[in-house]
């Protein structure tokens, strides 16, 4: 069978001229500008080529975002006073700290240190508390975009099996959410999972995100599944996802490519929840 590829970056663009379109009309009737500020710590490579792309994206669109960077060996005090200082600035709307953070440093009082109407990449448990029980907040910056590239499919969900292979707080646990609010029935897997490919022949979409490369091969689904991989992995210099490309191509019905499926998405969805933050104020 014919394998539809999820092109996740056309997808993102689209949100992205929404979003330009939403700007422009916003900057004829305030002087205010949506604003981003990015605290970042160390030097890892890949969180500083994802910073830059944000930063890329944003300034296209109209957006302001400033990056904030601070070197290995910064104390928790400095980092947590300029997240509180960010708090107080008017000029940004949504602040990210981008994690992981470097080992040594309390994350968990850097998440909780972002004030809940700016935590656009919903960090903190103000609004996970709020995510998890339907009530109004920014949706996980992943899951949202996995999301959406489902929901963009516009096929019919209700009842149908879905599998999700992990269960962080980040990805896995979110998703899981999201889907059973679609009225889907949904099997949340693990690194202790017994028989995944018992369950993963059962599903109808398979939503994937441990960084595990080539866990799921194409004698792993039914045919016509969806497949949605946000896992990020390197093997020989060369970025791959969860899901085993070659093997699943042309035996599912829908699937994502890494790189250009949901991580795209992923830049998108954080923007939109900056949006999100500014039309908070704006009202």
């Amino acid at each position: 069978m014919s394998t539809h590829i999820i092109d996740g970056n056309r997808e993102a663009e689209l949100v992205f001229e929404a979003l330009k379109n939403q700007i422009d009309q916003a900057s004829r009737q305030t002087s205010n500008k949506p604003g981003l500020a990015i605290v970042f710590v160390g030097e890892d490579r890949p969180s500083h080529l994802y910073v830059n792309r944000i930063i890329k994206k944003c300034v296209e669109i109209g957006l302001k975002a400033d990056r904030f960077d601070y070197p290995l060996g910064t104390t928790m005090e400095v980092l947590l006073s300029k997240v509180h200082e960010l708090n107080e600035n008017s000029a940004y709307c949504g602040i990210l700290v981008q994690l992981p953070l470097p080992k040594g440093y309390d994350e968990h009082a850097i998440r909780e240190a972002i004030a809940p109407h700016k935590d656009v990449d919903s960090a903190g448990s103000a609004n996970i508390g709020k995510f998890y029980t339907s009530a109004k907040c920014f949706v996980p910056c992943t899951p949202k975009g996995m999301h959406r590239l489902l929901k963009n499919l516009n096929l019919d969900l209700v009842g149908k099996h879905a599998v999700v292979i992990g269960r962080s707080h980040v990805v896995g646990k979110p998703i899981a959410d999201l889907l059973l609010r679609e009225n889907m029935t949904v099997t949340v897997c693990h690194s202790k999972t017994k028989n995944l490919k018992e369950m993963t022949l059962q599903a109808d979409v398979i939503m994937l995100g441990v960084g595990r490369p080539n866990l799921l091969t194409g004698n792993m689904v039914k045919a016509g599944v969806v497949i949605i991989d946000a896992g990020i992995n390197v093997v020989e210099g060369k970025v791959c996802g969860d899901a085993d490309y070659g093997s699943l191509v042309d035996h599912a019905g829908y699937l994502t490519p890494v790189p250009g499926g949901v991580g795209p998405m992923t830049i998108a969805m954080l923007v939109e929840n900056v949006m999100e933050a500014f039309l908070m104020i704006c009202d």
